[in-house]
């Protein structure tokens, strides 16, 4: 056996990081290393590593046997994802505790513009202590060049932040300036800005897309994310040739759906009867959950979905379903990725708490992102539609492109039982049985008022139909609208209601 040449030893040496006994340190934590997990996000053989030999700031090679590190605490390059380019940076815990220093900070920037200038996704694995300390503002400005950089590339290039360890202080803003971030349930290090945990940042505060139970799971989530998603803003979405009817029907729809408004069902059961082979992936499940949104094929082509939930608070809108669906509207709209609205709300959520925390602002986020949309949009009203959720649901005043109704649905100002509460109060009270009083007018108002035939007559609604058609339906709605061209107002931007 040859024996190495010093090229060779100082590349040995900059591949293990702080070394193997760090290394040790990190698999008895029940983590990986950042190669190691790298190597299981990209196919086989493809990455080619960038800035390898780059050290931290006021440190000198370590070559000639000296101890001193070969790298800084950040693993950056570019590969593959199922044939597809992106480019990738790990942090590497072993090394200075990932810490972000100016040096570390510069060769994820570095690697940010490639990956803007070539049009392709960026992957971060975040693993580090925060901003470097001992280096004082220039670490803070090596955090800025990073913020920069995710600012400058949103919505045009998908940006991907996988939390796999501590990620705390300054350094927190850029996987919350990035479009999904995941975190990991099972390693209690995993923070976010120093304050609690993943069931923390995914139910409460929304700052996670996914949770995910450990490192495996979550880089397989993320692939799958990944294929849903073109990779810049001026590629298509990736279209998969489908083993699904386009015109399948969906009679089970009228079994999952009950007729009565008032009671419940999980909206994803609708979901996956509809979309090819029953396949959903769920964005922001944990967050606001009286709304679902999450991706899916339609026919082959990558479909957003955006759903109120009946089973949570009876599929209200209030104002983290308005930030949750807002967002991930402006997402698809950035990416050419077609909405489809699945409408059954009884409103907007009524009471002080939401009045004072800023329904109505937020509530404008979802008028503002729907309006502004400029892909297809297809939405379809199941059961019912009343007040302002009426309009907000990508309704056509908001320039939804097809609105159906199914046969049964209601679209009104407010319920039927309540509006007559409010016309027939008089006639109630003096009414020797108001139950059927009430029954009556209950009926007349829907024949007036509420039904989807009067929305039809309008134009409000492009056509109605039984829920058996609905995949079908949508499909051909969205195929009309594969060329669909908008022009836009010459504009810096708009000022939405943050």
């Amino acid at each position: 056996m040859t024996e190495k040449t010093q090229f060779e030893k100082l590349i040995e040496k900059a591949r293990l990081g702080g070394g193997e006994k760090r290394i040790a340190a990190q698999h008895a934590k029940g983590k990986k290393t950042a190669r190691e997990r790298l190597d299981l996000l990209l196919d086989p053989g493809t990455f080619v590593e960038t800035d390898m030999f780059v050290l931290p700031s006021g440190h000198r090679p370590g070559m000639n046997g000296s101890s001193g590190h070969m790298t800084d605490g950040v693993v950056t390059g570019w590969g593959k994802i199922d044939g597809r380019l992106v480019y990738v940076y790990a942090q590497d815990f072993t090394v200075l505790g990932g810490s972000l220093g100016e040096a570390h900070g510069l060769k994820i920037a570095r690697l940010m513009d490639l990956a803007h200038q070539s049009g392709s996704p960026v992957i971060g694995l975040y693993d580090s202590g925060g901003a470097r300390i001992q280096e004082g503002v220039e670490s803070l400005a090596a955090c800025g060049e990073i913020f920069t950089r995710n600012v400058k590339s949103s919505g045009i290039i998908p940006q991907i932040a996988l939390i796999m360890g501590p990620c705390a202080g300054a350094a927190v803003y850029s996987p919350a300036l990035m479009d999904f971030v995941f975190m990991e349930q099972e390693n209690e290090e995993v923070d976010f800005n120093t304050l609690g945990g993943a069931e923390l940042h995914a139910g409460e505060s929304g700052v996670a897309q996914f949770l995910s139970a450990n490192e495996t799971e979550m880089i397989a989530k993320a692939k799958g994310l990944l294929s849903y998603l073109p990779s810049n803003n001026l590629s298509p979405p990736p279209y998969h040739p489908p083993n699904d009817n386009p015109r399948r029907l969906t009679p089970d729809l009228g079994r999952i759906v009950p007729v009565e408004e008032n009671q419940p069902y999980n909206v994803i059961d609708v979901i996956e009867e509809i979309v090819d082979d029953g396949l959903f992936l769920e964005v922001h499940s944990e967050f606001a959950q009286n709304i679902v949104v999450g991706f899916a094929r339609l026919d082959g082509n990558p479909v957003g979905f955006i759903a109120n939930q009946p089973l949570v608070l009876a599929g209200v809108l209030d104002i983290d379903a308005s930030d949750k669906a807002s967002r991930f509207i402006r997402f698809c709209d950035s990416f050419h990725i077609p909405l489809v609205t699945l409408v059954d709300t009884p409103g907007f959520l009524p009471g002080t708490t939401q009045e004072a925390g800023g329904v109505i602002r937020h509530g404008a986020k979802m008028i503002f992102a729907y309006a502004e949309a400029s892909v297809p949009k297809v939405s379809l009203i199941m059961r019912k539609a009343f007040g302002g959720a009426y309009i907000v649901m990508s309704s056509k005043h908001l320039r939804g492109d097809i609105n159906f109704a199914w046969e049964n649905a209601n679209i009104a100002v407010m319920g039927p039982e309540g509006a007559v509460n409010i016309l027939n109060r008089r006639e109630l009270a003096e009414a020797d049985d108001a139950d059927a009083v009430r029954d009556e007018k209950v009926q007349e108002y829907r024949d007036k008022f509420a039904n989807p035939f009067i929305a039809a007559s309008r134009g409000y609604i492009n056509d109605i139909f039984e829920p058996a058609e609905t995949r079908m339906k949508i499909i051909q709605a969205l195929d009309s609208l594969q060329d669909k061209r908008q022009p836009t107002s010459q504009r810096k931007h708009g000022n939405i209601p943050l």
